[in-house]
């Protein structure tokens, strides 16, 4: 079958950046009010001179390391896609096999990079007393990750080529929400796969107020448990994940006893609760759908010299634009999340009406967390999935004011 030229695919790709931007826009609406204006606050003001030079120092050496690791993955992916279909003389799988060969090998390759990297970390982690595991614990981990790297890089490329066998350069129209619909079943059964016990079991008090607290969200009936971290992390957190019936709200056992009063706790509950209220499960599932239609036709339009992905000799090319376009994506999948973060903010205040609970949460998880209060702008682009901590309690300050 000949494969159709580009301009065939040109009116396919015009629809789909207005129907990318149509979605983007109405993805991107917030409760927030677009006039509220956040005060300039210093840090000092809030953080002892200690905090911030502490914070500063932890998250700057796992910066620069994140860099290095992604600077080392690019050099390795590079070299893949010109000299990795070498490895096709090792498989006799058959062409859709071959694919899937050189994309595990392709993976394989990434774990000689990663591992050292996750190691030098956990040194520095553990050196600052928020990690207590074992190296060989991370090794091991590297290992199982890689096992189900493969799995699922097997399952993908396995749809994409199948795809490919029938549409050619067209894959990608129909791949995309394929991997969608992997994604939503993926968040709709992880819920359930976490584990952890009732909140109720630990806390009825607190257990009582979340009652109390998502029936005012107008999110009832979602389950709150609590994850056992304090073994191997002080780190104080919590989340919420899932779609449906699936929705739940998961608190770190450490958050109850880190020293967090009852006020504080309600409104990081009321913080989760804002995420499911304003459905942003669903929204980050429909980001990653407007992402991966790019990201598709830049693989397809990469591969088409090496006869496309329907050819495994495109695996490797393929596995570089992935990593490239992913590495690119980051600060703006940052924007998206830090957005989400603070209509979460803004959701916690409107329903406790208590900016100064919200604000001690923020001091606290700066002094406890290691969390810089304020880094510096490249780092804030490139690692902050949540509004820094002063604009955090900048928020509670203009909600204050906007609230007499």
């Amino acid at each position: 079958m000949r494969s159709r030229p580009l301009a065939w695919q040109l009116p396919v790709v015009a629809a789909l950046a207005g129907a990318w931007s149509a979605a983007g826009y109405f993805l991107w609406q917030s409760r927030v009010p677009t006039s509220l204006s956040l005060p300039n606050l210093h840090p000092h003001s809030f953080f002892t001179a200690h905090v911030l030079s502490r914070t500063a120092h932890f998250e700057q050496f796992l910066e620069l390391s994140w860099i290095g690791q992604q600077v080392l993955l690019v050099a390795v992916f590079a070299a893949y896609a010109i000299w990795g279909t070498r490895f096709m003389q090792e498989s006799a799988a058959g062409r859709i096999g071959t694919g899937i060969f050189l994309a595990m090998m392709g993976f394989a390759l990434t774990w000689f990079v990663q591992v050292p990297f996750e190691v030098l970390d956990t040194w520095w982690e553990r050196r600052y007393g928020v990690l207590n595991v074992s190296y060989a614990a991370v090794v091991l981990g590297g290992w199982l990750r890689l096992g189900f790297t493969f799995l699922t890089l097997s399952i993908a490329v396995a749809i994409v080529m199948g795809i490919a066998t029938w549409l050619r350069q067209l894959w990608w129209v129909a791949a995309v929400p394929v991997f969608v619909a992997i994604a939503l079943l993926q968040t709709f059964v992880g819920p359930y796969l976490i584990g952890g016990h009732p909140l109720r079991d630990d806390d009825p008090a607190l257990a009582a107020a979340a009652k109390r607290l998502e029936r005012k969200e107008g999110v009832p009936g979602i389950p709150v448990n609590v994850l056992v971290v304090h073994t191997y992390t002080p780190e104080e957190n919590a989340f919420a994940t899932g779609v449906g019936p699936s929705r739940k709200v998961f608190l770190y056992d450490t958050i109850l006893t880190g020293g967090l009063n009852e006020r504080q706790l309600e409104a990081v509950l009321a913080h989760e609760f804002g995420h499911q209220a304003r459905n942003h499960l669903w929204k980050e599932l429909g980001w990653y759908a407007l992402f991966a239609f790019p990201e598709a036709f830049l693989i397809a339009l990469a591969c088409r010299r090496r006869g496309g992905l329907y050819r495994p000799e495109a695996i490797p090319v393929a596995l570089l634009v992935v990593v490239l376009f992913n590495l690119a994506a980051v600060p703006a999948q940052n924007l998206i999340t830090r957005h989400y973060e603070a209509e979460a903010d803004w959701m916690s205040l409107q329903t406790t009406r208590d900016p100064t609970a919200l604000a001690g949460v923020m001091r606290h998880f700066g002094a406890h967390d290691l969390a810089d209060p304020s880094p510096p702008t490249w780092a804030y682009v490139l690692f902050a999935d949540h509004p820094t901590l002063i604009q955090r309690i900048a928020m509670t300050d203009a909600w204050k004011r906007r609230n007499g």
